[in-house]
Formats: structure tokens, sequence, C-alpha cells
């Protein structure tokens, strides 16, 4: 009953192609270089075409789609780097290993010494499963990570796993836009959007790496390896009550979460919901600035000016009368 009582006010949302790609892309700004993103046709191999200017791309995408479908290991070596990771290639076969799907790499801050240890790796052979395989793209992804798991272990995971589901993974990889999890052979993301109910400034707020984390299983796409996560429905969704729980005029106490120039944001301490204090709401000291004023952490009451429940927008003031 109580799984049903969630389900019901925390309905699983439609995940189409148009999320997915808003996904790769902003995984491809936040670890690629422009010159040869792993989501927009990586150089996996470029031979002179003596009639024009442009490049031939040779794959054998028979034996990418079998690598893929087979889930299978490979071997290939390493010829070349740029920032966003690795260009393997061997018996035929060429493609992209993006740093975050490198085993040493993974989770690691971008550093100025990423190209050394990028550069570090030409010459070397890697244990590598085939991750994307997209022929009208051009694109073919390697994953040394997902390496580690057996072959055919992928099949029996997407056979196992349902939307719906709530499931235990290990957190690999914290980016910008999200959490990659680990469910035992196949990586799922959670996106930044369902990390929290509130706000949320960066992941890192919510996760560690190596740690070991409930996730819900929003949406399976096999055909691209592809696993959409929820952190946030596994709680109740606190926008379903706001009108009744903080209603307009209602005095709450509050911890500030962030300072900006425009004002601060500031969670509900009993609703985990953040708002904006808008900087003509809040009480300046004479001759102090706004960062003078608040700092993260502070405890403060604030009154509920406005609420937007269903964009979760809230608005506060710190003038309680």
């Amino acid at each position: 009953m109580a799984g049903e009582k969630d389900k019901k006010n925390n309905p699983i949302p439609v995940i189409d192609e148009g999320w997915w790609e808003s996904v790769l892309a902003e995984e491809n700004r936040s670890s690629l270089s422009p010159n040869r993103m792993a989501g927009n046709k990586p150089e996996v191999r470029e031979e002179a075409n003596n009639d024009s200017s442009e490049n031939k791309v040779s794959v054998n995408w028979d034996e990418v789609k079998e690598l893929y479908l087979g889930d299978r290991i490979i071997d290939l070596t390493v010829t070349g780097h740029n920032r966003g990771g690795l260009l393997v290639e061997g018996g035929g076969l060429f493609g992209f290993v993006p740093f975050s799907h490198l085993v040493d790499l993974a989770g690691k801050p971008e550093t100025a010494d990423r190209d050394r240890e990028l550069e570090g790796y030409v010459g070397r052979t890697l244990r590598l499963k085939v991750i994307e395989c997209v022929p009208e793209d051009g694109r073919v992804v390697f994953s040394e990570r997902a390496a580690q798991s057996e072959p055919g272990r992928r099949a029996e995971l997407f056979q196992s796993l349902h939307a719906g589901q709530h499931t235990n993974g290990v957190v690999t990889n914290i980016t910008d836009f999200g959490v990659f999890v680990d469910l035992g052979g196949v990586e799922g993301l959670v996106h930044i959007s369902e990390l929290s109910w509130g706000r949320v400034s960066h992941p890192s707020q919510f996760v560690k790496l190596g740690e070991t984390i409930e996730v819900q299983v929003l949406d399976l796409a096999p055909e691209r390896c592809r696993v959409a996560l929820s952190f946030k429905r596994l709680l109740p969704n606190p926008w379903m009550n706001a009108a009744a729980d903080f209603p307009a005029g209602s005095i709450k106490s509050a911890t500030v979460t962030s300072v900006l120039s425009y004002g601060a944001f500031a969670r509900l301490d009993d609703a985990g919901v953040e708002g904006l204090i808008h900087i003509s709401e809040i009480p300046l000291v004479e001759g102090a600035s706004l960062k003078e004023t608040l700092r993260e952490g502070d405890p403060v009451q604030v009154r509920v000016l406005h609420l937007d429940a269903a964009h979760h927008r809230l608005g506060f003031s710190m003038k309680l009368e």
C-alpha cells in the first residue's frame, strides 16, 4: 500500500528522447572538447579523400553491433587523446573512451594535469566494452569501467530492471549535471533535477564518490545502455501539499543555503524546499553588504510571500511585519 501511495504522490515522469538528448548535450559540454565529442561523432577513423577536402569515417559497424549486443569485452590500443578522453583502435575497430569511463580517472576533478594524465594512456591496451553504438551519428563509445563486470551482465540487468523499481547502486562519478550510479554492471544517471525536490547547487551536496545509495528507476533505454534514475522520488513530494503546509503569509524557520548579489536562498527546515529572499526583503544593517549580513548556514525566520507549487517556486521575506 505504501508503494502505491508513493507512486500517486510522486508519479514517474515520462522520459522521452528529448530528455536523453539534453542529458547527452550536458555530458558533452561538461567533459568533452568541441573538436572531438563522444556525443558528436568522435573521430573514430578518418581517411583523406583525394577528390575533396572532406573525410571518410571507416568503421566495422557489424562487429561493433555484435560487441554491443553481446556485451563482450575487447582489447583496444590507445592511439590519441583530447581533454574529453581517449581515441582507441584495433582489429578494424575505432572509437572513443570518455575520461569519466576510465577506471583511474572517473570522478576525479578536472585539473591542469588532465592532458598529461591522458597522454600517459597513449600506446596502452585497455579492456573495454561498447556502451553506445549509433551508426547514423558515426558514434562509437567504449568504457573501461563497464568492462569491470563480466560479459552478458548488462543484458541480465536490463531484463531485471523496470520503471518504478527501487534498487541500490554505488556512486561512480559526480558531474555538474548529475550523478552516475553503478547498478552492478550497468551505470544509471541521476540527473541533477532528480536529486532533490528543492534547489541543487551541485550534486556533490547530496552524495559522495563510492557511496552506496538507494534510487528509483525512471526509464530504461537498453539500446543506448542508459538508465534514468531518481533520488528525490524515494521521498514524499513536499510540493503536493505546499498550499496547506506553507501558505502565503505563514512564518517559517529556514536555513540560508546561498548568498548571491540579488538576494539569498533559504531552505525551509520542516519541508526541505528552498525559496528566494530578494535583497529588497532583507533588512540590511546600514553600511553593511548583503554578504556581511547573511552567511550560508545562518538560521532565519521568513514569511512566505508567494507560492507557485506547480513550478516549485517560493518567495520569502525576512521582514516579518
